[in-house]
């Protein structure tokens, strides 16, 4: 039924690839062409890929955004805080945890929220501290009674003298998920009470 067709001196490969059939009593010039693969067949593992590649050079920066800045001078920012604390007659709030970690997120999402943002504010200036993967400020945690093994979000409450006022010492906000804002906040009102003078 197909006569394939004759190369032509001078014809490229993909006209005659393109024109390699013809049936026998079509008109001159005529061809039949066969039905191509399906390029969905083929995109849609090529678009997947992409989209890994994507998400594999994207990580980095996306680990990086986060409420912790990952090169900042911890004990610099804590001594800017309590000069700041010392003229606002203020407590100094230390807040340790990592960008990789969600309570720590929520936990500073939170603290961004009325009504628990209007008593932070007032209550504290504040210092986050970032822990990295437990491999950094651990010093500093350590010197403050706080022992980050019992896990992140924690932290320290701080006299504008430099004194330890309060601590997280059992994981108190390690669960913050769980926790939700009602919880957050009614651990932030106890934990400004008991910092606060006399107390």
């Amino acid at each position: 039924i197909f006569a394939r067709r004759a190369h032509t001196p001078g014809a490229s490969p993909l006209s005659v690839r393109r024109h390699r059939m013809t049936r026998t009593g079509d008109p001159p010039g005529a061809a039949w062409f066969p039905r191509r693969r399906n390029p969905g067949a083929f995109g849609f593992p090529m678009r997947l890929a992409h989209a890994l590649l994507l998400l594999l050079f994207a990580a980095p920066s996306l680990a990086a955004d986060g409420p912790y800045d990952e090169s900042a001078d911890a004990r610099r920012e804590v001594q800017r805080a309590l000069a700041d604390a010392a003229v606002a007659k203020a407590s100094v709030l230390v807040v340790f945890g990592a960008n990789w970690c969600a309570d720590c997120k929520i936990l500073d999402m939170t603290m961004r929220k009325d009504p628990t943002s209007a008593l932070v504010a007032r209550e504290f200036k504040v210092v986050k501290v970032d822990v990295g993967r437990f491999d950094r400020n651990v010093d500093l945690a350590t010197a403050y009674g706080v022992p980050l093994k019992s896990g992140i979000p924690a932290i320290a409450i701080l006299s504008p003298r430099h004194e330890v006022l309060y601590a997280t010492r059992a994981g108190e906000l390690a669960d913050a998920r769980k926790m939700g804002e009602a919880g957050i906040h009614e651990f932030f009102k106890r934990a400004a009470a008991s910092a606060r003078p006399g107390t």
